[in-house]
């Protein structure tokens, strides 16, 4: 399945100053008998975006009007538990394109990178100053440069770099997915068994 591509994404962020957040409480295990990855973003945090009787709990960020955007900023190692893919599904499916924190559980930021999200670790320190932004302006934008792999704060210029495995950020730049990067070397691959028939 192809997903949009990502080039240079200016956002708002949503600000998750939450540290050890787990696939469970991205998306409880109950809302994992779909199929298909749709629907999942009404389900995003789910127990904590609403009280036992489906009413909005008014204290958690996502149902705060100020804050939103394609962008969540969390705090360190998000993403950890089990490796339900559902998880980047409903990150996805509630519209955000890019989770930056200052650490990742991996199989959870190689699912990002599998479903078109991008999962961007910077330091501690650099995640401070992007909480710090968002407080002093909730609609301060962020700047994430796939191509160049910088994430720039655009209130106030500063800026840090970051890692991305080079076959992913080509995918990630061309809005494919692994079945989808074989689909776009179809023609390569025909013209090498050619040439070297089994």
């Amino acid at each position: 399945m192809a997903y949009d591509k990502f080039t240079v994404l200016n956002s708002t962020c949503v600000p998750l100053p939450i540290e050890n957040v787990d696939t469970d409480q991205i998306i409880p295990a109950r809302f994992l008998k779909a199929t298909k990855r749709e629907g999942f973003g009404d389900n995003l945090f789910r127990d904590w975006r609403y009280n036992s009787d489906d009413t909005p709990k008014e204290d958690f960020v996502l149902n705060n009007p100020i804050y939103g955007g394609k962008i969540l900023v969390a705090g360190k190692n998000f993403g950890s538990g089990s490796s339900r893919e559902h998880a980047v599904w409903a990150v996805y499916d509630y519209g955000f394109r890019c989770v930056i924190s200052s650490f990742f559980a991996d199989i959870f930021r190689n699912n990002c990178l599998n479903i078109g999200v991008l999962p961007i670790q910077v330091s501690a320190e650099f995640t401070d100053k992007i909480f710090k932004a968002i407080e002093a302006d909730p609609k301060a934008e962020i700047e994430v440069n796939l191509p160049e792999q910088k994430v720039i704060i655009k209130s106030t210029g500063e800026s840090e770099s970051f890692e991305i495995n080079e076959y992913k950020k080509n995918n990630m730049l061309n809005g494919f997915d692994d079945i989808d990067y074989l689909q776009s070397i179809k023609e390569e691959i025909l013209e090498l068994e050619e040439k070297r028939p089994f």
